[in-house]
């Protein structure tokens, strides 16, 4: 399982940012799962120029460019930290409690 998020990666209360969102729902699930970081972060104008190189991958994935995306290991990519966060909930780990 890969979480790709911007290179702030877990940082950060998740109600406000949502790579930390995402990784933190995952935690919380119980899972264990790899982070691929992505540059070109949005709000920082000298890196609009090299954001699409940078986030080729993420978009050939998922049609967007846009983080956190989830790759499950049978290939399906979950996006949005919303997304990411309810299915987690949905699909805890093995022996993770549902909550």
């Amino acid at each position: 399982m890969i979480l790709y998020t911007c290179e702030q990666k877990k940082a950060g209360p998740a109600l406000l940012h949502p790579c930390a969102k995402a990784a933190k729902a995952l935690d919380a699930a119980g899972y264990d799962y790899e982070i691929k970081t992505v540059k070109g972060y949005r709000m920082l104008a000298w890196t609009w120029g090299s954001r699409g190189a940078d986030r080729a991958e993420v978009k050939k994935l998922s049609g967007t460019n846009e983080v956190p995306v989830l790759v499950l290991d049978g290939g399906e990519v979950v996006s949005g930290s919303g997304t990411i966060a309810r299915w987690a909930g949905e699909h805890p780990a093995a022996g993770v409690a549902s909550q």
